[in-house]
């Protein structure tokens, strides 16, 4: 089976390649990414492609699946060029596909694609999202395109993951940088280095390691289902998980507080997570996991804890990993980011 893993050398994406490797069903992965990484795979060769604008159906031809994970989170004082990418580039992804005659197409969906809830919900929950918010808004369109797709072309399985937020050591870098900024200092995440914690009162989500999230694609990809399937690790992750991970005491929030302190700070190109995230964030629902546990036959190995627990420890270290978009920390990188920022408000 050859398998082409589109956005393949981010956090979910490494993991998705070395679970593939290991599969004996697989023969050959092809990795596409926009910028080529110094890692090498067993069973994988890495080429360069731009979703939203180069040619995929020679990259596809002869391929059974294509999993699709590339996602564009930045700038978000351009959502044009997110939109580009994320929707429009998907788009291409889908049609590229079928042109290439591939039979399987999963795609990487996200807990941020549903509805306002509180939960546990199942798949059948509405995925609209919250429109304010760049992430879901295009989560969300894309989600519509699927259905679109899946209903002109029964011929093609199409499933779709729609997972918690997803964590390892490797990661971290890369997430300090897509949600926190280059002004966070990451010995913050050592335990014990904060006196207190303020939080978003009310913020709980669910969260799971990349290598489990790689697993329910690799099913995915060797297996027959078809459809959306929740993933998540138990269990819950709030105030005082969070607290408690970084030995520090909780002291919640009102949301207005901190949603205020985020927009100035967005506003200021101070961080790069614009505050309409936060409400997103806010509403998520919980995600009921008992269909993938018993069609899709997964479950995780380690809890949604575990994995927060080793991307802070990772981001304390400034980890990393040899592919452009996990590629750790240096002051050299850091210097890079503030660059890029003043260069955007100009």
């Amino acid at each position: 089976m050859r398998v082409v893993v589109v956005g393949a050398t981010g956090n979910v994406g490494s993991s998705v390649v070395e679970a593939l490797a290991r599969d004996e069903s697989v023969t050959e992965i092809v990795g596409l990414a926009r910028r080529l990484p110094s890692w090498a795979a067993p069973k994988t060769r890495f080429a360069a492609a731009d979703i939203a604008a180069d040619d995929l159906v020679h990259h596809f031809r002869g391929a059974t699946v294509v999993v699709h994970l590339a996602w564009l989170f930045q700038p978000t004082h351009r959502p044009l060029v997110t939109w580009r990418t994320n929707v429009e580039g998907s788009g291409r992804v889908f049609d590229a596909a079928k042109v290439a005659g591939v039979t399987s197409v999963v795609y990487a969906s996200s807990v941020g694609a549903y509805s306002a809830g509180s939960g546990p919900v199942d798949e059948t929950w509405p995925t609209h999202s919250i429109p304010t918010a760049a992430y879901g808004r295009e989560k969300a369109y894309v989600e519509r395109m699927l259905d679109a797709f899946d209903a002109c072309h029964p011929d093609v399985r199409v499933v779709r993951l729609r997972p918690g937020f997803i964590f390892k050591r490797s990661s971290s870098s890369e997430q300090r940088r897509l949600f926190a900024g280059p002004l966070f200092p990451g010995w913050l995440t050592r335990p014990g280095r904060l006196p207190l914690l303020p939080f978003p009162s009310g913020l709980r989500f669910q969260a799971l390691h990349s290598d489990d999230a790689a697993e329910a694609y690799r099913l995915a990809v060797v297996g027959d289902v078809r459809g959306a399937f929740n993933i998540a690790a138990d269990p819950v992750i709030d105030l005082d998980v969070i607290a408690g991970l970084l030995g520090t005491r909780p002291l919640a929030v009102p949301p207005r507080l901190v949603r205020g302190a985020l927009a100035a700070a967005w506003h200021s190109h101070l961080v790069p997570a614009e505050p309409e995230l936060l409400d997103l964030v806010l509403q998520l629902p919980l995600l009921d996991t008992n269909r993938a546990r018993s069609e899709l036959g997964w479950s995780p190995l380690r809890s949604g804890v575990d994995a927060l627990r080793e991307m802070l420890d990772g981001m304390a270290d400034g980890a990393g990993a040899d592919t452009p978009p996990l590629v750790a920390d240096t002051l050299r990188h850091r210097a890079g980011e503030v660059a890029a920022g003043i260069g955007e408000r100009a």
